[in-house]
């Protein structure tokens, strides 16, 4: 379904992605696992095609088709959506009003806002009329903005775990979450620092200093991001050749 080939993104002086490749296949949930600094939520932002990330090098296939020149609202008509790391506030429009406006492009039968709110464990009847503005924590937009990516039933739901500062949904929420977007036919790119997380999906890769070292089973991923990976002083710098060999 998602296909990176040789993909580099030089912003300013600094090169911050270098030889990436990567694929989904259809239905594939697949972790994205690295330490601040390294790429991660860049390399996201390529895949979205957020203004200022056109990559210098390298192409983006979706569905066989190179969406590499695509904008960001083309890719989202193709079935794309990213759940950003800070969640946005809409002033003036209420958590039901926002679910549904994710509903009306969905791409196939889309979950209820109940039902959308109820995965990413809030109480619908304590949220839906309530506004997504500031009276809001960071943590209930981030869930809520979950809810809204379900109710979109995208063909690729990209997930970009906050690095910090936002209280995030549990674990058991976020499985929920990802297991659902699978089952209706969603390929999922989960993108996070924590391993536990990433060890929820069906492969994983890690990346650092900006390309990707590892790719293959969760558990084998994880393991090496937390033998290696979290001792590593390599953020967005050449990789040394214990990591390339471990």
């Amino acid at each position: 379904m998602l296909q990176l080939t040789d993909i580099e993104l030089v912003l300013g002086s600094r090169k911050i992605l270098h030889d990436v490749d990567l694929e989904l296949g259809e239905s594939e949930v697949h972790s994205i696992i690295g330490m601040n600094g390294t790429g991660k939520s860049t390399l996201a932002s390529v895949i979205m095609g957020l203004n200022g990330y056109a990559p210098t090098a390298g192409r983006v296939f979706f569905c066989e088709e190179d969406i590499t020149a695509l904008s960001i609202s083309e890719r989202a008509q193709r079935g794309i959506t990213l759940a950003w790391q800070e969640p946005a506030r809409f002033e003036g429009l209420t958590v039901a009003e926002y679910l549904e406006t994710g509903r009306q492009v969905a791409r196939s039968s889309p979950l209820t806002p109940q039902e959308c709110l109820g995965k990413v464990g809030l109480r619908p009847q304590m949220y839906l009329n309530r506004a997504v503005d500031t009276t809001l924590s960071g943590g209930e937009r981030r869930r809520i903005e979950l809810a809204a990516v379900l109710g979109m039933s995208p063909r690729l739901a990209i997930l970009d775990e906050p690095d910090s500062g936002i209280d995030p949904p549990s674990i058991d929420n976020i499985v929920d979450v990802i297991r659902t977007l699978s089952r209706r036919g969603a390929a999922v790119l989960l993108i996070t620092h924590h391993g536990e997380v990433a060890a929820i999906a069906d492969r994983a890769s890690a990346l650092c200093g900006g390309t990707i070292l590892k790719t293959g089973n969760p558990l084998m991923i994880t393991r090496f991001f937390r033998d290696y990976c979290q001792e590593c002083l390599h953020v967005n710098e050449p990789i040394g050749k214990e990591l390339n060999n471990a």
